[in-house]
């Protein structure tokens, strides 16, 4: 069972039954917050993840983020979470700075 860690929101895991899903999916189904401007279209970076530890663990880069790294919107670590789907193994993941919600308790 995949699991995803969210090191700056207190080390919150979120255990999946389903790693056939895209990560954004998922988290919000745990009934967590995450921040998708374009509602999940891959159309912004608003949903962007720091990758950690696991990115091995997620899908190949879809066009959408080989466009934004091309950009320079993404970094080598940095994955949509709209885009990418575990296909096995844990995650873990960050928020990135610009994209965190004023109403929740972020730590460091």
């Amino acid at each position: 069972m995949p699991r995803i860690i969210i090191q700056n929101l207190g080390n919150l895991i979120i255990d999946s039954e389903h790693p056939d899903r895209k990560v954004i999916e998922i988290i919000h189904e745990n009934g967590t917050d995450w921040m998708h401007a374009c509602g999940k279209k891959g159309r912004c970076t608003t949903c962007k993840m720091i990758v950690i530890e696991g990115i091995e663990n997620l899908s190949p880069e879809t066009d959408r983020e080989l466009f934004y790294k091309n950009q320079n919107r993404l970094r080598s670590n940095e994955r949509l979470c709209c885009q990418s789907q575990i296909i096995g193994g844990d995650l873990v993941i960050r928020v990135a700075e610009i994209n965190k919600f004023p109403h929740l308790a972020y730590t460091e």
